[in-house]
C-alpha cells in the first residue's frame, strides 16, 4: 500500500486525489494534509481518510479542531503544518497540490527527507527551478508530474532517450475567452472568466487559463522538469483538450498522450508509476464521438501573458518569482473586482520592467524578490485608484 501526503486537500488537484485514493482504498492510504481554511470539509476528510498529521492555515482554526478529532491526530497551522504534512513519517508519496509559491518549503524539505513528490504546484519550480531540481538529484528523488501536461510529455519519454527529443509540443485549450478578440475582454466580468470549457479547476487557475499564463507556468515547469532550453518548448491551441501534450523526436516522429479532460488520470498515474492501475470510471476517450480535433498556432499578441512567461524563462534569476509573485496578486486583484481582466497583464508587465535581475538567487533572494513584488504589485492597484 503507498501512503501519500497531500498537500492542499480542499482544491481542485487535492480532493480529486482524494477521489483516487477512495477508488483505491486497497492501493493508498491518505497519512497526513492540509486544508488552508475550509475547517467544515477538514472535519469530513478526517472522518473518512484518518489521517494522522492535519495542517491549516490559521493557528485559531489549529487550536479549535484539534479539540475535535481523536487523540491520534496531531493539527498544525501555517508554514511549519505544511511541512510537518510533507514530512509525514511513513509518507512514501508527497501531493504538492498547493496554489502558489506557499508550496516551495514544503516541497524542498520532502525533497531533503528523500520522499518521492508527485508535483502539481507550477509555482514551486517557476520561481526557483534551479534550487528544487538540485536538491532532487542530490537527494536522489523522483519528480513525478501532476499536470496533464507533464504527465503526457513523461509518458511520451518513456522507454526513450531524452538525447533524441527535437521539441515538446504543449496543448493549451484557450481558456475561457478562446473565442473572443482582444477587444472584446476589456468589459469581461470574473464569472466569464471562471467558466472554462472544457476543465473543473480551481478559480485561481480558471483565470490564468484564460491569460494563457497557467501554460506560460507549465512551459518554465517543463523547462526544469524535462532539461530543454524554451526555444524547444512550443505551445498549441488544442480547443478539445484531447491530446494532452505531444513529444517530437529528431528523426520527425510526434508521440502524443490522448484522454479524457480528467484529472484523476494523470494524478492516479503519478501515484502508481511506473504501473499503472485501472481507472474506474465509466468515461472513456471514443475518438468517433468527437469526429475532429482543432488545432492553431499560438498568438503571443493576443495571449500577452504567455509571451511574459517566455521572457522570465529566458532571462531567469529572479525574473520568473516576479512574473509569478505580480501575477498571484494581480489574479486575486481581479477576483476582487479590483482591477479588470487586461489589467492583470499590465500589472505584470510593469513589475517585471521595474525588477533588476540577479542571474543565480539564493532562496532567501528568492523569497525576498516574491515578497518585495507582492508589495510592489499592491502599490500599482493604488496608485491607480482601484
Amino acid at each position: 500500500m503507498r501512503k501519500i501526503s497531500l498537500l492542499g486537500a480542499t482544491g481542485s488537484i487535492g480532493t480529486q486525489t482524494l477521489d483516487v485514493i477512495r477508488m483505491h482504498k486497497d492501493k493508498f492510504q491518505l497519512v497526513s494534509m492540509s486544508v488552508g481554511r475550509n475547517i467544515e470539509l477538514a472535519k469530513q476528510m478526517i472522518q473518512e481518510f484518518s489521517p494522522t498529521i492535519v495542517s491549516v492555515m490559521h493557528k485559531e482554526d489549529a487550536e479549535g479542531l484539534q479539540m475535535e478529532v481523536p487523540g491520534n491526530v496531531r493539527v498544525y497551522w501555517g508554514e511549519e503544518g505544511l511541512i510537518q504534512v510533507a514530512l509525514h513519517p511513513d509518507a512514501d508519496v508527497v501531493v504538492t497540490a498547493v496554489v502558489g509559491s506557499v508550496g516551495l518549503i514544503p516541497t524542498l524539505e520532502a525533497i531533503r527527507a528523500k520522499k518521492t513528490i508527485a508535483i502539481a504546484n507550477k509555482e514551486t519550480l517557476v520561481t526557483a527551478g534551479h534550487i528544487v531540481m538540485e536538491e532532487a538529484r542530490k537527494h536522489g528523488v523522483s519528480l513525478l508530474p501532476v499536470d496533464s501536461e507533464h504527465s503526457a510529455i513523461f509518458q511520451c519519454l518513456n522507454g526513450e532517450e531524452n538525447r533524441s527529443i527535437s521539441r515538446l509540443i504543449v496543448t493549451a485549450s484557450g481558456g475561457s475567452f478562446r473565442d473572443k478578440k482582444r477587444e472584446e475582454l476589456r468589459h469581461v466580468t470574473v464569472e466569464d472568466a471562471l467558466n472554462h470549457p472544457n476543465w473543473s479547476m480551481g478559480a485561481k487557475i480558471t483565470i490564468d487559463s484564460a491569460t494563457m499564463m497557467n501554460k506560460g507556468l507549465e512551459v518554465i515547469e517543463a523547462h526544469w522538469l524535462f532539461g530543454l532550453p524554451y526555444e524547444r518548448i512550443d505551445v498549441l491551441l488544442h480547443k478539445e483538450s484531447i491530446i494532452h501534450s505531444m513529444v517530437e523526436f529528431e528523426d520527425s516522429s510526434v508521440i502524443a498522450q490522448l484522454g479524457t479532460p480528467d484529472m484523476r488520470v494523470p494524478i492516479q498515474y503519478a501515484l502508481t508509476y511506473p504501473k499503472r492501475l485501472e481507472f474506474l470510471d465509466e468515461k472513456r476517450l471514443n475518438l468517433w464521438e468527437l469526429g475532429t480535433l482543432h488545432f492553431d498556432k499560438m498568438d503571443f499578441e493576443r495571449y500577452r501573458c504567455l509571451a511574459f512567461a517566455y521572457e522570465a524563462g529566458k532571462v531567469g534569476g529572479t525574473l520568473p518569482t516576479v512574473l509569478n509573485a505580480a501575477n498571484e496578486v494581480a489574479v486575486e486583484a481581479f477576483l476582487q473586482r479590483r482591477v479588470g481582466f487586461l489589467q492583470i497583464e499590465d500589472l505584470i508587465e510593469e513589475a517585471m520592467e521595474a525588477h533588476v535581475v540577479s542571474k543565480n538567487p539564493t532562496l532567501e533572494e528568492i523569497q525576498l524578490v516574491d515578497g518585495q513584488t507582492r508589495k510592489e504589485v499592491l502599490t500599482f492597484i493604488k496608485q491607480r485608484g482601484l
